[in-house]
C-alpha cells in the first residue's frame, strides 16, 4: 500500500512538470525524457511523429467549436484517440474527419461525447485516476507501465500501447479493478510475445512491421 501511494505521488508530481519547466534545469528534464524514450516500444521517430500529430490535430479544430468544446488528442504509433466533449454530432464528425486527414495518421478512435465541456474538478479527478492506474501497473511487476498509455475521461479508462496478449490481459484486469474507473476501453495493439521480446531487446526500440490486432473492449 505504501509503495502504491508513493508511486501515485510521483506520477501525480510528474503531471506538474510542464508547469515547472522554468524552474527545473533542462539537463534533468532531458534525462527524464531520454529514460522514458528508451523504454518506449515506439521508435524515437514515431514518438516525435505522435507528438506532432497531437499538435496538428488540435490545430485543425474549427474555431466555431473551440469555445464550446473540451478535447484531448492522444496519438500512439500513428493511431489517434480523441476524447472530451463537443456541442453537437456535427462537431464530433467534423473533428474526427479533420484528424483523419493529418498526415501519417493510420486510424482514429473518436470517443468524443456530445455534452457540455467537463468541469475542472472532473478533469482533475480523471488525472488522479490515471496516476493511480499507472501506479498499480508499476506495482504489479507484470509489465512495464511505459508500455501502456493511459487516458482517463469522465471515469472511462482508455488503454493504448504495443503489448503482447498476456500484458494486455494484465493491463485490462488492473484497469477494471482500479477505484474510480467506470469502464475500460482497450485500443492496445496486441502483437506476438516474440515481437515484444525483439522490440525490448533492441537498443533503439520501436515497433517495426509487426502484425497487430486491437485488444477487445472490456466494461465494468
Amino acid at each position: 500500500m505504501q509503495k502504491t501511494k508513493l508511486a501515485v505521488a510521483v506520477l501525480a508530481l510528474a503531471t506538474l512538470f510542464p508547469l515547472l519547466q522554468g524552474c527545473v534545469p533542462a539537463i534533468i528534464a532531458g534525462g527524464a525524457v531520454g529514460v522514458m524514450s528508451a523504454h518506449d516500444r515506439r521508435s524515437t521517430g514515431v514518438q516525435a511523429d505522435d507528438e506532432t500529430t497531437e499538435w496538428k490535430a488540435a490545430q485543425r479544430v474549427p474555431e466555431k467549436f473551440k469555445a464550446f468544446s473540451h478535447l484531448n488528442f492522444t496519438s500512439y504509433n500513428h493511431r489517434v484517440l480523441i476524447t472530451g466533449e463537443v456541442p453537437s454530432e456535427e462537431a464530433k464528425n467534423i473533428i474526427g474527419e479533420q484528424t483523419r486527414q493529418v498526415e501519417g495518421v493510420k486510424e482514429v478512435f473518436n470517443e468524443v461525447n456530445i455534452a457540455a465541456a467537463s468541469a475542472l474538478g472532473n478533469r482533475s479527478n480523471d488525472s488522479y485516476i490515471t496516476s493511480k492506474l499507472k501506479a498499480r501497473l508499476v506495482d504489479s511487476n507484470q509489465l512495464s507501465a511505459n508500455h501502456v498509455k493511459v487516458v482517463t475521461e469522465n471515469g472511462v479508462a482508455y488503454l493504448m500501447g504495443i503489448v503482447n496478449d498476456r500484458e494486455a490481459k494484465v493491463a485490462i484486469a488492473i484497469a477494471r479493478t482500479t477505484d474510480g474507473v467506470r469502464r475500460v476501453v482497450s485500443i492496445m495493439e496486441v502483437v506476438a510475445e516474440a515481437d515484444t521480446r525483439r522490440i525490448d531487446s533492441s537498443s533503439v526500440g520501436g515497433a517495426r512491421n509487426v502484425p497487430a490486432q486491437t485488444a477487445p473492449v472490456e466494461t465494468r
